[in-house]
């Protein structure tokens, strides 16, 4: 249920494009995440829209099996495609590679932390140089004739909190949406997102902005939106072992009840469905070791769900993710939910 401390949800409708969004909540872009089985699990809940990990626009450009890999989306509507890089020609070319491939969106990624991506000169590294970034998104822009959206962070530290520049220059150059993850480059994932400072993004420009950074609950949503001023939220680390949450922060949103988390033996199936469609998708070896972390976000929530301690939880994370055998871990999955039932129950 709602709770009534929060402020009163407010019915958004929101648009990319020619893309109307089903809801004012997105699935965020994580590396190494959100795949294309995990972008149509959520999307089966029920999102506005999902946006594929980062992917290296000279990667693409160079057909390199792993970027193909991450820009896949088949299914998915509208199916964004989030670009990295830092060479102008290179992000122009990835994202008109992304565009043929049947992306109908072009995300360009200015907000990643990681030392690997900055070190490049690329993602939130970019809110180091303006000039440079905005020659970016002109290139990303003239390559292709789909919307092309922007996702940032405040700024590189706290004292050059620049977002609301990049915004109106990102606007100017023809960007129909911006996100922005209420911390700073500095900050990585340290204390609390600041939605109260994307207000002054929301401020500058007239294109659509979403909040974006610590929405793990729908309550949080709310105070997101009332804080920020903004259109929309964006859902992260909260959705992993969870892909009904964003349904859950639309239903909020729209003034409905919140549907309960699924009970355990849907959650059992989500599980292993996406067990088997990320082995399908990436192919046995890789996909074992791809997919552990899931299965472990999933046993995070069913423990949660069950309320049970430590000591069962860390036997189940045990046995599920140390096995290289699909059977076994799908038999070692479904004993560990039977266990936690079990547990609640007494």
């Amino acid at each position: 249920m709602t709770n009534p401390s929060t402020p009163a949800p407010v019915r958004r409708v929101l648009s990319i494009g020619p893309f109307e969004m089903a809801s004012p909540v997105a699935l965020a872009p994580m590396s190494g995440i959100t795949d294309a089985p995990f972008r149509r699990m959520v999307a089966r809940f029920g999102v506005g829209w999902t946006v594929s990990e980062m992917v290296p626009g000279d990667g693409l450009a160079a057909g390199e099996e792993e970027a193909r890999l991450r820009a896949e989306g088949e299914g998915l509507s509208p199916h964004v495609v989030q670009i990295a890089g830092c060479d102008p020609h290179w992000m122009g070319e990835g994202a008109r590679i992304a565009v043929a491939a049947g992306a109908d969106v072009i995300d360009i990624n200015m907000g990643c932390p990681a030392k690997r991506v900055t070190g490049g000169y690329a993602g939130s590294a970019l809110m180091r140089d303006l000039d440079h970034a905005e020659r970016l998104i002109e290139a990303t822009v003239a390559a292709v004739g789909v919307p092309v959206t922007l996702k940032m962070r405040l700024g590189w530290d706290h004292a050059s909190l620049n977002a609301p520049d990049l915004a109106r220059r990102a606007e100017q150059a023809g960007v129909a949406l911006v996100t922005v993850h209420g911390r700073t480059r500095q900050q990585f994932y340290k204390g609390r997102a600041d939605w109260r400072a994307i207000a002054a993004v929301k401020a500058a420009v007239t294109v659509p902005v979403v909040a974006n950074g610590d929405i793990e609950t729908p309550e949080d949503a709310g105070l997101a939106l009332a804080q920020s001023g903004a259109d929309a939220v964006m859902v992260g680390r909260g959705a992993q072992g969870r892909p009904w949450l964003p349904s859950q922060v639309a239903a909020h949103l729209a003034g409905q009840t919140v549907p309960a988390d699924p009970d355990l033996s849907t959650q059992l199936a989500c599980a292993v469905e996406l067990y088997e469609a990320q082995l399908a998708h990436y192919g046995l070896g890789v996909g074992i070791r791809h997919a552990r972390k899931h299965l472990g976000w999933a046993l995070d929530a069913a423990a949660a769900t069950c309320g049970v301690g430590d000591d069962l939880l860390g036997e189940a994370r045990r046995r599920v993710l140390t096995s290289e055998d699909p059977r076994r871990v799908v038999a070692a999955l479904a004993e560990s939910y039977d266990r936690f039932q079990w547990r609640r129950a007494a």
